[in-house]
């Protein structure tokens, strides 16, 4: 009977990691760091095509240690972060060089923000460690504004993500806990698309995601475990494994897909 129950993400490991958030390479959280130093440039680029150069309300979802609550707030926006553990939380304030993120202990599924009170959400790499992502979505709904964007990224749900995200980060990097990710969890494009549509979002923006195979980096990774400082994430057009993407609420003036804001040219912070 208790072999069928559904294994959980193991949640406690962001409890126990300290300064590791920013600073270990033998532990997969180097990787996280390396995607947020891409994604965190495109965030900022496609809030201002949005929503021009002004400071915005935005709220970061499961925003961990701040890796970008803490680069939105240092060009000028005014950030909440919310996170369930509270461990996290105080590395990412003590990160905080602007002073000005408010950081907030809290249950993404139950957000104590009235609603309409945010520009923009963000649940980057966050809705894949909930049981109910649908819930997030939905509260992530309510706080925006009218013509307000929920940015995302998570990972595709299929044999290849699996065997990528779950198994070859548990061969290739040092230190993986046990469930880091559960593959379960990983949602489908058009699952996601759907529970936005549910809660009055278009999505209007989706990116492929994934490691620049091609570089010495990568090879560096596979032969000693550890994260290069250097190695780094890109945009492709292909969802299979992982991907990105925005959803408007009801309102917005927003441009439609183009994939070709989606090339294959690493991005660098």
């Amino acid at each position: 009977m208790a072999s069928r129950i559904p294994r959980p993400v193991n949640s406690a490991v962001y409890d126990e990691l300290g300064d590791r958030w920013y600073e270990a390479r033998d532990h997969p959280i180097a990787l996280l760091r390396a995607e947020s130093a891409c994604r965190n440039q495109w965030i900022a680029a496609e809030m201002a095509e949005a929503f021009g150069p002004r400071p915005l309300r935005v709220l970061d979802l499961g925003c961990g240690a701040g890796f970008l609550s803490n680069a939105l707030a240092k060009i000028g926006h005014a950030v909440t972060g919310i996170d369930a553990s509270e461990q996290s939380l105080a590395v990412a304030a003590r990160h905080d060089r602007e002073r000005s993120v408010r950081y907030v202990l809290g249950d993404a599924t139950a957000l104590r923000f009235a609603d309409a009170s945010f520009d923009v959400v963000c649940a980057m790499d966050f809705l894949e460690h909930v049981d109910r992502p649908a819930l997030v979505v939905g509260e992530a709904a309510r706080v925006l504004a009218p013509g307000g964007g929920l940015f995302f990224h998570t990972f595709n749900r299929n044999w290849l993500s699996w065997l990528v995200v779950v198994k070859g980060v548990e061969w290739f990097v040092k230190n993986t806990p046990r469930d880091l990710h559960v593959a379960r969890l990983f949602i489908k494009p058009e699952e996601l698309r759907g529970m936005c549509e549910a809660h009055g979002l278009r999505v209007t923006r989706l990116c492929g995601f994934m490691p620049v195979l091609a570089s010495r980096a990568f090879v560096r990774l596979l032969l000693t475990r550890t994260v290069p400082a250097d190695f780094e994430f890109r945009f492709t057009r292909s969802t299979r494994i992982a991907y990105t993407g925005i959803a408007f609420k009801t309102g917005a003036v927003a441009f439609e897909s183009d994939a070709s804001r989606c090339g294959p040219s690493p991005l660098r912070a």
